[in-house]
């Protein structure tokens, strides 16, 4: 098991200087001058040329190919690209061509949002959709079943966007129990510790402010795992009735072990793997940002920060947002394909 880990650590390195190159090569081919963005359209070319010139978007984005022609190599090394990953290997991001601040600093204040947000959503999604499909799989074609299913598939059709509006137009506007944005009220303070702000309530004590911050986190949370749930039903339904089919099931029962035995015991631990796979693949997506969960209810994470960040060609917080989501995506699929050699003993990994 360490070799293999070892072996998928090392095989990211490849990967992700493919993410880099891919992003870096998609970035500029969106139209559009950042410097000209920064600036305004009324801006003076003397302007913009100085822009460029300050956060190199003047030099060539790979290399410069009269300088090559000439046998002159240093173009190459002095590119955008270049430059860019040479940040990387000092684990420097850049900085904000619109904020003039550190890409790493303001990743750090609002990816905690983002993780927490991403978390609740993925619990709220494990403990309905798991017992959901597993009651729908042991009742087949009964009403439950078939409740199961219409409500997976509404959960899975509904938009975000329009749950997220008529949470609001519900909870906050008619009956005026939740906040409709923000992760705080004002004057409500919780000590920073980790920066999830339910953790360091409940770390400090704080139960008001435990409370408000749950308040704030209940409608963004239920919005965003409003299709996780319905997916993680519906493959949680499929994996358990094939194998509820298979002969050591019925002898199971023909034993006489109690139907919560023979569910949880036997039939449970060999239908998680196809689900378990689904899992890792909700929690990459949910941690990579939910852009309009968190636009709708104005939280602080770094979906919205991203698409603003498109909009404005601010290459630098894109780039190093990306590279996060890449290796987000990458240490889930590793930890799901540890978690199949634990639940799964005949998977061998030499």
């Amino acid at each position: 098991m360490g070799r293999y880990i070892l072996r998928r650590l090392i095989s990211v390195i490849p990967t992700l200087i493919g993410v880099t190159l891919i992003i870096f090569l998609f970035q500029r081919l969106i139209p559009g001058d950042p410097a000209v963005a920064m600036l305004g359209e009324h801006a003076t070319q003397e302007n913009v040329e100085r822009i460029r010139e300050q956060f190199g978007l003047n030099r060539p984005a790979f290399l410069d190919r009269e300088a090559l022609a000439d046998g002159d190599l240093t173009g190459f090394f002095d590119s955008q690209y270049i430059r860019y990953a040479n940040r990387l290997l000092h684990f420097d991001l850049g900085n904000s061509i619109h904020r003039r601040i550190p890409v790493v600093e303001t990743l750090s204040e609002r990816f905690p949002a983002t993780l927490e947000l991403a978390t609740l959503s993925l619990l709220i999604s494990l403990l309905i959709g798991l017992p959901v499909g597993i009651a729908s799989a042991a009742r087949r074609n009964s009403a439950l079943d078939g409740v199961t299913m219409v409500g997976s598939l509404i959960g899975v059709s509904m938009p975000i966007f329009w749950l997220g509006i008529m949470e609001i137009m519900l909870f906050s506007v008619f009956l005026n129990w939740l906040p409709s944005g923000g992760r705080l009220s004002t004057g409500i303070v919780i000590t920073p510790i980790t920066h999830l702000l339910l953790l360091d309530s409940l770390l400090t004590g704080n139960i008001p402010g435990f409370v408000d911050a749950l308040k704030h986190i209940a409608m963004p949370a239920i919005a965003l795992a409003t299709i996780p749930t319905a997916i993680i039903a519906r493959m949680t339904r499929s994996s358990m009735l094939d194998v509820l089919q298979e002969d050591y099931i019925r002898t199971a029962t023909a034993k006489g072990l109690a139907e919560r035995v023979v569910l949880f015991r036997h039939a449970l631990k060999n239908a998680f793997l196809p689900v378990i796979t689904i899992i890792g693949i909700q929690a990459g997506t949910l941690l990579a940002g939910a852009v309009l969960t968190e636009t709708i209810f104005s939280w602080p994470g770094i979906g919205k920060w991203v698409y603003d960040s498109i909009l404005g060609r601010d290459y630098p917080i894109v780039q190093g947002v990306t590279l996060l989501i890449a290796i987000i995506f990458l240490l889930v699929n590793l930890i799901v394909d540890i978690s199949y050699a634990i639940l799964d003993p005949r998977i061998s990994y030499d």
